[in-house]
């Protein structure tokens, strides 16, 4: 990240307390997170002086997933994904096993999908006819993960500072490269439409979270059988998203992840004690995607001047 010192590294508890910087939230996952969570400063990047790289620690395989790890490794993707414009999820070319944690990675990436980039690296230590088959496996195994025929975008490189093991595919190599760091050079300059693409998709949860809320509210009893009525509810949950989908026109692919919301829930006594839903507020909230997010994308100046290429 770019910084006032030439080069320094910033301890992760100093870095959290820091309130010019995005990491407050961080705390919460605690010291034992905080601890392995250091950051750097550099002066003089230009392509740092609007974006900051976050990396993040291989994931585990074969006898090591056993041990785990001492904080919550997916909650902590989960909340860099959800702040990240653009994430990229390095594979090599001679490891392509996807273990148990990478999947649940990858799971926790399936909302963020339009941000998600896979770089195949080390392309350069196999020939032509093993690419196309690595390439292909790779495929393959993203989407039996991913689970939908529309695999995100795969770039083939070798990102070191070694020559070329495999010179023979040297100007694909180049290209891909290029079309990467492109990739990486346009995100300033369309950071306010992702801002603006976030907020819809922010807001269509949030309308959708709280007609679920008022949907369960609803079917429970005013006076007796509380407890076996909400059991029952969230025993069934899938259906009743279904239902609620149903009663208030409501997209299903905006309803939230079934078993997360289905063990927040067992953590609520009472469901017949939520506040009863304010539909004015809905209205408005429909009048703001139907006219100010309309308006402000008009503002919003996808044409600005392109940065100096900092590569």
């Amino acid at each position: 990240m770019s910084g006032t010192a030439d080069e320094r590294l910033i301890p992760g508890h100093a870095l959290a307390m820091q309130s010019d910087r995005p990491f407050q939230a961080l705390a919460s996952f605690g010291n034992n997170f905080l601890t392995k969570f250091d950051g750097a400063e550099i002066n003089g990047s230009p392509f740092l002086d609007q974006c900051t790289l976050i990396d993040t620690p291989g994931v585990l395989a074969g006898e090591k997933q056993r041990m785990g790890r001492d904080y919550d490794f997916k909650k902590v993707i989960q909340w860099f994904a959800e702040r990240a414009d653009c994430i990229i999820v390095l594979f090599d070319a001679h490891k392509l096993d996807i273990s148990d944690e990478l999947r649940n990675v990858l799971n926790t990436l399936r909302p963020h999908q339009d941000k998600v980039k896979v770089l195949l690296n080390k392309a350069d230590q196999v020939n032509s006819q093993q690419l196309m088959r690595v390439y292909g496996a790779l495929m393959w195994q993203l989407g039996k993960v991913l689970n939908t025929p529309e695999v995100c975008r795969v770039y083939v490189g070798s990102f070191w500072d070694q020559p070329l093991v495999n010179t023979e595919n040297a100007a694909l190599l180049a290209r891909e490269k290029e079309d990467l760091m492109n990739e990486l050079s346009d995100l300033p300059r369309n950071a306010a439409l992702r801002r603006i693409n976030e907020l819809v998709k922010r807001t269509r949860s949030v309308k959708v979270h709280a007609y679920i809320i008022h949907y369960l509210r609803k079917q429970m009893p005013y006076t007796f059988g509380k407890k076996e009525k909400q059991q029952r509810l969230i025993g069934r949950l899938e259906n009743e998203f279904v239902q609620c989908a149903r009663r208030y026109n409501l997209p299903l692919g905006d309803f939230p992840n079934l078993d997360e919301f289905r063990t927040n829930l067992l953590q609520i006594k009472d469901i017949s004690k939520f506040q009863k839903l304010d539909k004015s507020l809905v209205k408005e909230m429909d009048r703001v995607l139907a006219n100010d997010i309309a308006k402000l994308l008009e503002k919003c100046s996808i044409q600005t001047a392109p940065m100096d290429d900092p590569y």
